[in-house]
């Protein structure tokens, strides 16, 4: 795991310089570990698995937009976890779950953190700008409003697969636009 790390951490300094091929590759590797995380995350509370692609793609979608305020002097892996975490709460929250998180659960990335960055709508909308129809509905839906892929399936006539197709194909469109420079910097 420590090997993967390293890599993936590497990875990431390199995306932060703008390599667009490590981004994709770190963006990959960090997928199964995600997933796996959140998949633990569903399983300890004892529910099914259903929802986590949904929190996987946010957490994606949260490391794309908050990726500069990661410190590259420590491990990506431990950062991205604990995002995955905040979406994983999220998400059984959206549930009307009550969570309780453990403080040792989490007690390693409140130490390895900065002070959250917050955005506003504005940051929002000027990101939301550059995608057209469904997509922009979809990532409003999913990643602003909070929705599940079968809340925005239901409220826009599509299949819960179609949703997840267009958010990936949305997410992708932003980074695309991102690292070609088609953004402003706060």
């Amino acid at each position: 795991m420590a090997d993967r790390d390293a890599h993936l951490t590497e990875l990431m300094r390199e995306a932060i310089r703008g390599d667009a091929e490590a981004y994709r590759r770190a963006l990959e590797g960090l997928t199964p570990v995600l997933r796996a995380a959140v998949a633990r995350g569903f399983a300890r509370y004892g529910l099914g698995l259903e929802d986590v692609e949904d929190v996987v793609q946010e957490t994606l979608l949260a490391v794309h937009l908050k990726r500069q305020t990661w410190d590259e002097r420590q491990p990506v892996l431990p950062w991205a976890r604990a995002i995955a975490q905040n979406k994983l709460i999220d998400s059984l929250r959206r549930r009307g779950r009550r969570v309780h998180v453990p403080l040792d659960d989490i007690s390693g990335a409140m130490a390895a953190q900065e002070p959250p960055i917050t955005t506003d709508g504005l940051d929002a909308a000027r990101i939301l700008s550059g995608l057209k129809g469904r997509q922009r509905d979809v990532v409003l839906a999913i990643s602003i409003e909070g929705a599940s892929a079968r809340q925005v399936a239901s409220r826009l006539g599509m299949t819960e697969g179609a949703v997840r197709v267009v958010l990936h194909r949305a997410l992708k469109s932003l980074a695309t636009a991102f690292r070609n420079g088609q953004h402003e910097d706060g």
